[in-house]
């Protein structure tokens, strides 16, 4: 067989990802948080970026038309999309993957829309606030110190030996923030050079400290340490604090078995462990709550629809300073220094449109979900229609991929509550007359509303609320009732049954 060499011409197509369209997927997929802080490096990297923090135009006087180059900004007319008769939206607008639009005008920028009042969305979270409420937030953050901090304190003034006091200070640093001692000490012990009959005794000061239970190797032993500070550590609640599993299940007649002890005095015991705290390090470093801000916030329109609209603070407002460029490069006389201010320029420019692209799709894709699941904002949960990636995708005329990454990590203020957009996606189960499919999170919300309105006399079992949701045109299998009931946290119908009965019984 001949060896040889030949020049051959083939075509072909491939899918080159550039860097600018790795910019553009890798925005679209961040959250709002983690978006201003990819914002800042580049504002730290880029000299050609700066914040614009001219004032956003009032709605009122914001323009009506949408701007049409991309890069001139996100403008009112953007933001705010009038989805009140709920009309298909027009697929053939930018897409993200369009690359052969023109860059963005240089001095144009991302703006921010109008602000919208507090009580648009401020409500739906947390409910109306009170003048007053920032300082109490600010000042109790302030004051909150660490669980070990408040240990160490505590160890200062206790009167030990140099010795034992080196040992609270280890054990107190394998504290974790619940409150429990997870590590192995007598693996501390040889790691001390001390014995483990020290390490234990030591361990008892540490468990004296407060909060009372702090220091405890597991869940009994921290019930026990806070109802001894309260001289209520009896023989027959030691007894019951070894079986946890029984109180657990509510198995009051084994656990008076063991006990020694009727009914009565078993659900007063219950009563007392259900007010102690199974994790007392908590109330110490505890961070500050990281409130959720909604990347769109949907409200009713004056004729009974729905507006949909971008939620400004959660928009960086970025613009290219293109005086600066153009003073700078006159007097760039270095290659390098040239090259290395186009690149600044470019980057810059696809920033500020990537931003705008970002803005577009997210509101296109929750426009589209907010028309498809209307029947939710309007009537509730029970109204949820089943609703997957490629119906929203088809709809508008974008990849599945595209929608995926725009409803990861967003959240929608609605009337109804704050929800993340993956929320609206839910599995379809069939109906037994073949109409239109039901949602899962319905079918779930049925199911959860059943068990609450049952009564201690008439429990339902798995099988029974599959009739009743067969009776009511419910295509579903039991184990699948079992597994949503599982997942809402619900226990079986034998433990509802036994809590019920325990607490329908004459105290």
């Amino acid at each position: 067989m001949a060896l040889g060499q030949r020049l051959e011409l083939k075509q072909g197509q491939g899918l080159v990802i550039t860097p600018q369209l790795q910019q553009a997927i890798k925005l679209l997929q961040l959250s709002n948080i983690e978006l201003v802080e990819y914002c800042e490096q580049e504002l730290e990297k880029n000299p050609l970026l700066e914040r614009d923090d001219r004032d956003a135009v009032p709605a009122e006087a914001a323009p009506a038309p949408a701007p049409e180059t991309p890069g001139e900004g996100v403008d009112e007319a953007i933001v705010r999309e009038d989805f009140s008769k709920c009309e298909e939206i027009d697929a053939s607008r930018d897409d993200l993957y369009d690359e052969g639009e023109a860059h963005a005008s240089v001095q144009e920028s991302v703006r921010e829309a109008a602000p919208l009042p507090a009580t648009d969305w401020s409500q739906v979270k947390s409910g109306p606030r009170y003048d007053g409420d920032e300082d109490l937030l600010e000042s109790t953050v302030a004051n909150a110190g660490s669980l070990k901090e408040h240990l160490l304190e505590q160890l200062a003034i206790a009167a030990l030996d140099a010795d034992k006091r080196l040992i609270c200070v280890a054990l107190i640093d394998v504290v974790d923030e619940a409150g429990y001692i997870r590590g192995d000490l007598a693996e501390m012990a040889g790691r001390l050079g001390a014995p483990v009959k020290t390490v234990l005794e030591t361990l008892k000061v540490v468990q004296g400290f407060d909060p009372a239970g702090v220091g405890a190797r597991d869940l009994s032993e921290c019930l026990a340490l806070q109802l001894k500070e309260k001289d209520r550590l009896d023989p027959a609640m030691e007894t019951l604090l070894t079986r946890l599993d029984l109180v657990a299940r509510r198995d009051i007649a084994q656990l008076s078995h063991l006990c020694g002890v009727d009914a009565n005095d078993i659900a007063d015991m219950i009563a007392e462990i259900r007010d102690l705290s199974p994790k007392p390090g908590l109330a110490f470093d505890a961070e500050p709550v990281q409130s959720v801000i909604p990347d769109v916030i949907v409200r009713e329109s004056a004729d009974g629809g729905w507006l949909v609209e971008l939620n400004s603070d959660t928009l960086p407002r970025l613009l290219v300073n293109s005086q600066y460029y153009a003073k700078v490069s006159a007097g760039a006389r270095d290659k390098d220094a040239k090259n290395y201010l186009v690149d600044c320029l470019n980057n810059a420019n696809w920033l500020v449109k990537s931003l705008d692209q970002r803005a577009r799709t997210i509101l296109k894709v929750s426009s589209e979900i907010v028309r498809q699941q209307d029947g939710f904002l309007t009537y509730g949960v029970r109204h949820l229609r089943p609703l997957n990636l490629r119906a929203i995708a088809d709809a508008i005329g974008m990849h599945e991929s595209t929608v995926s990454r725009v409803t990861s990590n967003k959240y929608v203020a609605t009337p109804r509550g704050l929800f993340e957009l993956k929320y609206f996606f839910t599995a379809s189960i069939p109906s037994m007359n073949g109409s239109e499919a039901h949602s899962a999170e319905a079918v779930r919300d049925r199911i959860r509303e059943m068990i609450e309105r049952e009564s201690a006399d008439e429990i339902l079992s798995d099988d029974r609320i599959v009739t009743l949701l067969t009776a009511d045109g419910v295509n579903i299998a039991r184990r699948t009732v079992a597994k949503y009931r599982e997942s809402m946290r619900i226990p079986s119908s034998v433990e509802r049954r036994r809590l019920k009965g325990a607490e329908a019984a004459p105290a």
